[in-house]
């Protein structure tokens, strides 16, 4: 007889069997890179060739749509409505990867070969997003097959631009209110707090990115005739990013940070939650950042300044110069608690005051808004009741992930509640080589997800 334990048994059969691992595998080999040119066709080919066909299979309706930003990848929709009256689910997810970076990785390892090393698959996009989307969605597959039906209603948005900024997708969700309209979202990208900490995060936080530059004068003189009497812009531009942040990564710029601290809800949910650095990828440095905060309320619940590039001269070919400007791209990690339309004027004022009114702002701008559901909303304690279930253990709520996702669009466009349950982990590599998803967490988002599935289709979902 069908039930929640049988389909959940299911999803772990085929994913024991080889079935989820093979399926990933003929994902990963088509090289859907959306930051390398020349590879468009095989962006559109993950969706028509890749994703249509199973989802087909599987009852629902498919659309590939073109993106309404020129130049950037097209965007599937997919539904399976099967009452009006039902709950409503949408689900999200990117078939775009970074660049493969193929000279880069490991001896034996490739990007477009998924390849199996000890608890690992490694291959681009096997956990970013592949691996995360195309796990949820064979989870769905056990649960129709062990029932012959939902029992609720799904929508699926899955693009291909997310790792150019997801440019094109606002407009486009907007466009189709109507049609994706539903009642929460919930899908999976990003990392889980640990590798073994199953995760349930609210939102995202916003991305806001500024060039310093500091131009004195046509071109370089020579550092013998000039040196000592001329400026350098390159210490200058140093001096300047030092008033920015101390030493320590403590932010200057106070107007950046949330106007009233952090609230006592996010502190709340973040309260004894220690974070370890895991897969080799960084160390977390306790005197780094916001002092007497957490790891995790740096993290989650904070804003942090990040210098992505910095350039003076040519450092691949230095020459006996005083160099002519300097340069430096930065970024702003930032909660919905901080006003990012105020960031360049307070960087603005923030430097004239410490004495560099010659270095200039430009390029100011958010990349990706941040986003957040409350911890509380009642979308997020059931869908961590069924994941509990399901894993029989404490599923950690945390109010938004680090990293960037597109969750306000489909807040602002389709006003719905944000539930992101992540299967990858902080030292996963995803956006360089030897990118890899860990098989432990994977087969645990493969029993929560049909354990989630299964109950949307029965009573107790929160009111409509």
């Amino acid at each position: 007889m069908a039930s929640r334990d049988t389909a959940i048994a299911r999803g772990l059969a085929f994913f024991d069997g080889g079935g989820f691992r093979d399926r990933l595998a003929d994902l990963v080999a088509i090289p859907s890179t959306s930051q390398d040119p020349g590879h468009e066709a095989d962006v559109r080919r993950y969706l028509e060739a890749g994703i249509a066909p199973w989802l087909q299979a599987m009852g629902f309706t498919v659309a590939i749509h073109d993106n309404p930003e020129a130049g950037f990848g097209p965007i599937l929709t997919a539904e399976r409505i099967e009452d009006r009256a039902f709950p409503t689910v949408l689900t999200y997810g990117h078939g775009d990867t970074v660049r493969g970076l193929e000279d880069q990785w490991e001896q034996g390892l490739d990007p477009w070969t998924l390849t199996e090393r000890g608890d690992r698959w490694y291959g681009r996009g096997s956990a970013d997003n592949k691996g995360q989307h195309v796990l949820n969605l064979s989870a769905l597959e056990a649960v129709l097959a062990e029932r012959g039906r939902l029992g609720f209603n799904l929508k699926l948005v899955l693009e291909t631009s997310e790792e150019r900024g997801s440019l094109g997708l606002r407009a486009f969700i907007a466009a189709n209110a109507d049609l994706l309209g539903a009642d929460v979202l919930i899908a999976s990208d990003g990392p889980r707090v640990g590798a073994g900490i199953p995760t349930i995060s609210t939102g995202t936080r916003g991305t806001f990115h500024f060039d310093l530059v500091l131009e004195i004068r046509p071109g370089g003189v020579h550092s013998g005739n000039w040196g000592g009497m001329t400026t350098d812009p390159a210490i200058v531009l140093a001096h300047a990013i030092a008033a920015i942040s101390d030493r320590h990564g403590r932010i200057l710029v106070r107007d950046w940070l949330p106007a009233n601290g952090m609230p006592a809800a996010v502190r709340g949910a973040l309260a004894g939650l220690e974070l370890e650095a895991e897969g080799g990828a960084a160390t977390i440095d306790p005197e780094w950042g916001e002092p007497d905060f957490s790891a995790a309320e740096k993290v989650y619940g904070w804003t942090s300044f990040i210098v992505l590039a910095m350039v003076s001269g040519r450092p691949e070919n230095p020459v006996n110069a005083v160099a002519p400007d300097a340069r430096a791209h930065c970024q702003i990690r930032y909660t919905v608690d901080s006003d990012p339309a105020g960031f360049e004027a307070a960087l603005r004022h923030h430097l004239d005051a410490a004495g560099f009114p010659e270095v200039a702002i430009r390029n100011a701008g958010i990349r990706m808004p941040a986003s957040r559901t409350s911890p509380e909303d009642p979308w997020v304690k059931w869908t961590a009741a069924s994941m509990e279930r399901s894993l029989e253990r404490h599923v950690q709520i945390i109010p938004n992930s680090g990293g960037g996702l597109p969750g306000d669009v489909f807040v602002d466009h389709l006003h719905v509640p944000l539930v992101w349950i992540p299967h990858s982990y902080n030292g996963c590599k995803q956006h360089g080589p030897n990118e890899h998803f860990l098989i432990a967490p994977a087969r645990e988002g493969m029993a929560a997800f049909a354990g989630i599935w299964w109950d949307l289709g029965e009573s107790g979902t929160p009111p409509r």
